[in-house]
């Protein structure tokens, strides 16, 4: 089984300042830790540009116009709110990582590839999951995620799918996308109280959404513990024919923007997880998008734990 990597330049051109932390550095951290000789199997081609139609599945067509027709000055920036910041390259950087999320959903249901394409990992950003429908903000501009769930429905008729979110942060923007859509289930493990404030355990969409907050200084043991005491079971019973990871790895110990205590081997043990769950539901098909991280050294470790795993699940 073959495993794809989806990534363009673009990507690295979308810069919201100095001292930001989501920064072009976190892909070059990432891109460097998938470079190295383990990973010579992977399939990599470039992120394509989503569509308007795409796009449209999830957020409204003015809202998108308007994203879109933000493209300041080579060395300005556009402040959407105090965290969310365009400059000159944001905007094809955030239709590239829409695309890929797409692109990865067409390669996986189509099984391209000599051994069978099942697997995608996408290193873009800026990341999705806190965009919503007509919102940008927690440095995410279109719910690449949601994109990704709303596209396996329309273009290849995927009875369910189910997102996975093991963000620090709670997904509010992927949430509100899809909490009224019973075909798309949402499942997150994160930090609470935390940035955005959302993701209490009793918010349940039409019965889709599952959230398993953890409090500060939760460990690996306690992150395994909600996902296959809670969450896991609940995508099981779901049954998708497509799982979505929403792939953030600032729970990890080091992560300055946190304080929980997760490691490389709970990402790990959890990709692996996840696999195995696809294995009996979805014919192994999992599409893995790039979301926070924002140690590098944690985010380039626990990315390549995650594509190991993946790869090797």
């Amino acid at each position: 089984m073959s495993t794809l990597l989806l990534t363009h330049r673009a990507c690295l051109l979308h810069d919201p300042g100095d001292y930001h932390p989501e920064c072009p550095d976190r892909l070059r951290a990432v891109l460097k830790a998938l470079d190295q000789e383990e990973f010579a199997d992977l399939i990599r081609d470039q992120a394509p540009e989503a569509t308007l139609e795409q796009l449209c599945r999830v957020h409204p067509r003015n809202y998108v116009e308007a994203i879109l027709g933000i493209r300041p000055p080579a060395g300005e920036t556009v402040a959407l709110d105090g965290d969310t910041i365009m400059s000159q390259g944001s905007a094809e950087a955030a239709l590239r990582a829409a695309g890929a999320a797409v692109a990865a959903v067409d390669a996986v249901m189509q099984g391209e590839g000599g051994g069978g394409t099942r697997r995608a990992f996408c290193a873009t950003r800026p990341p999705g999951h806190h965009a919503e429908p007509g919102r940008p903000m927690g440095f995410c501009l279109f719910a690449n995620a949601a994109i990704a769930a709303r596209h396996a429905i329309a273009a290849h008729g995927v009875a369910r799918v189910a997102i996975l979110d093991f963000d620090v942060h709670h997904g509010n923007g992927s949430q509100a996308c899809v909490e009224r859509e019973p075909a798309i289930l949402y499942a997150s493990s994160h930090q609470w109280p935390l940035y955005p404030g959302t993701g209490d355990a009793r918010e349940r969409g039409v019965g889709n959404v599952f959230n398993a907050p953890l409090p500060p200084g939760a460990d690996g043991a306690a992150f395994r513990a909600a996902w296959a005491e809670r969450l896991l079971p609940a995508v099981e019973r779901f049954a998708p024919g497509l799982l979505v990871i929403s792939a953030g790895f600032d729970a990890h110990a080091r992560d300055p923007l946190a304080q929980l205590r997760v490691q490389e081997a709970d990402f790990a043990w959890l990709t692996a997880e996840i696999c195995a769950l696809a294995e009996r539901h979805a014919g192994g098909r999992v599409v893995s998008l790039l979301e926070g991280g924002y140690d590098l050294d944690a985010l380039a470790h626990s990315t390549a734990a995650h594509v190991r795993a993946l790869m090797r699940s």
